[in-house]
């Protein structure tokens, strides 16, 4: 599978990288919502995992961009935000799963 991670921290997008690309993965990483966006639109993935805050273009946005155009890439949301209304805007704007990064750490 190809993946692209997209994740501001670095060391958090290093370590999803990795343990990604030990399963057997090719991934790309992006640490700017502008550059992934840039990515996603030149590049076919089999899934992208994307964090809601970042740099430059918002996670949500990528979102809604990539399904206003129809790309129905698997996206998991990797994020911080952990409120029951978060979790709802996430899956509703096309997310497939909302994952909490406090379980990762």
């Amino acid at each position: 599978m190809r993946i692209l991670v997209v994740e501001d921290e670095p060391r958090l997008n290093e370590l999803v990288s990795k343990k990604l690309k030990t399963k057997g993965h090719s991934v790309d990483f992006q640490l700017c919502g502008d550059d992934a966006l840039s990515y996603i639109r030149c590049t076919e993935y089999d899934a992208i995992v994307v964090d809601i805050m970042l740099t430059g273009m918002n996670g949500l946005d990528i979102l809604n961009e990539m399904r206003r155009g129809r790309n129905n890439t698997p996206v998991p949301l990797l994020t911080a935000r952990d409120s029951i209304e978060d979790r709802v805007k996430g899956l509703n704007t096309g997310a497939d799963d909302y994952l909490i990064k406090t379980l990762f750490i």
